[in-house]
């Protein structure tokens, strides 16, 4: 398994495919068992996102899905819950702009931890970075059923990010197999998915697919 540091030094492969995971399709499985299809297609990330379990049963299941990306050596953050993160031995946090602040969970989480940060304007990358950030979630892209009322980002924006910050860009939000080629040239490193992945009735089919996209979209 690779220490942080090797983690963090890999972002800019790791983040290539990015899975957030959503407990919306699980038709009578687990979300372990959804999770591992995922990684057996080739996942790259993995975050961890719970808006509505207990902080226990959340522990509970970021120790099970970490012991997966473990086995898979597969980098694995908490959304927004500094305290599970720590507490689970994740590899880090991604966080908003409304959460702690990164300096904090950078106190708490240590040197050695990835912490990522959703951005949706070039100053908020560019503070993000200069506050230490490993790596930004940029969103929404597309217009997306997984949070209402958002409002998306041109594509000129997301390629002046990327311009902006040396940390490595992840786009996000309704990104699928349909429009992800859309995103040539914008100098991302990867693409964030939810629903093009954790919907489909073939999980580890679905996710190889797209990593042909995306090796066709980014050039590597």
């Amino acid at each position: 398994m690779m220490c942080g540091n090797d983690i963090r030094e890999n972002l800019q492969i790791s983040l290539r495919l990015y899975a957030v995971t959503d407990r919306s399709w699980l038709f009578g499985e687990t979300l372990a068992q959804q999770v591992e299809k995922a990684l057996q297609g080739g996942v790259t990330f993995l975050q961890l996102r719970e808006k509505q379990l207990q902080e226990e049963k959340f522990l509970e299941e970021a120790l099970t899905i970490r012991e997966l990306c473990n086995r898979y050596h597969v980098p694995f953050v908490i959304n927004d819950n500094v305290k599970v993160a720590l507490r689970s031995r994740a590899d880090g946090v991604h966080l908003g702009q409304s959460d702690m602040k990164i300096q904090e969970a950078r106190r708490l989480l240590g040197e050695d931890k990835i912490i990522g940060l959703s951005a949706q304007t070039v100053d908020q990358a560019i503070q993000a970075e200069k506050d230490g950030a490993n790596y930004l979630g940029v969103g929404a892209i597309f217009e997306t059923s997984t949070k209402l009322n958002v409002i998306t980002l041109p594509k000129g924006t997301l390629k002046e990010i990327c311009q902006s910050v040396s940390i490595p860009v992840v786009a996000i939000g309704g990104i699928n197999s349909s429009n992800l080629m859309k995103l040539k040239g914008t100098g991302i490193s990867g693409v964030a998915m939810i629903s093009a992945i954790f919907s489909e009735d073939e999980i580890a089919v679905a996710v190889r697919r797209l990593n042909v996209l995306i090796e066709k979209m980014t050039g590597l």
